[in-house]
């Protein structure tokens, strides 16, 4: 038994399947950009919606018309929209015009920042893996929880009175 095992190397040369060779090789992705040289994606966040086009320019931040300032009042909603060019190292070099529906302002903001992220990747495929681990290109899939019938909210139910 041992002469037949010792031509062999592995299991799979001798069940005469070749053996499995495991690759860790990154994917290279291939830029997506439109006619004009501009990124485009799409967001979600809760039950808003954003679109997002990206093109290289100065920074400003277009959204629904207005500027992120006049249409995020909120600092936080600003930053949250800046965080991914931040991350990466790209303040002040893409200019991006973003039209958003739905939600309130906190799940645009998140919406915003999906797309932006996703048209970013789009543009430059290097900067996938930063924006990857920083978990902007996953959708965040927690939305209101539904009301139930025979209680008062989704969970709480009504008052309970024992006599």
């Amino acid at each position: 038994m041992s002469d037949i095992s010792q031509g062999f190397e592995s299991l799979g040369e001798m069940t005469g399947t070749p053996p499995r060779v495991e690759q860790n090789v990154a994917v290279l992705r291939e830029r997506k950009v439109d006619q004009f040289n501009r990124a485009y994606a799409t967001g979600k966040r809760k039950n808003a919606i954003a679109r997002a086009w990206l093109k290289p320019g100065k920074g400003q931040i277009t959204i629904n018309g207005k500027t992120s300032d006049a249409y995020f009042a909120r600092p936080v909603l600003r930053m949250m929209i800046n965080q991914p060019f931040r991350i990466t190292d790209r303040e002040g070099q893409y200019d991006v015009n973003i039209t958003v529906v739905g939600s309130g302002l906190s799940g645009q903001a998140g919406a915003v920042r999906h797309a932006i992220s996703k048209a970013l990747s789009d543009f430059e495929p290097p900067l996938r893996p930063t924006l990857k681990h920083a978990g902007f290109l996953t959708r965040d899939s927690r939305v209101v929880e539904r009301k139930k019938y025979g209680r008062a909210k989704a969970r709480r139910s009504f008052q309970f009175s024992k006599r």
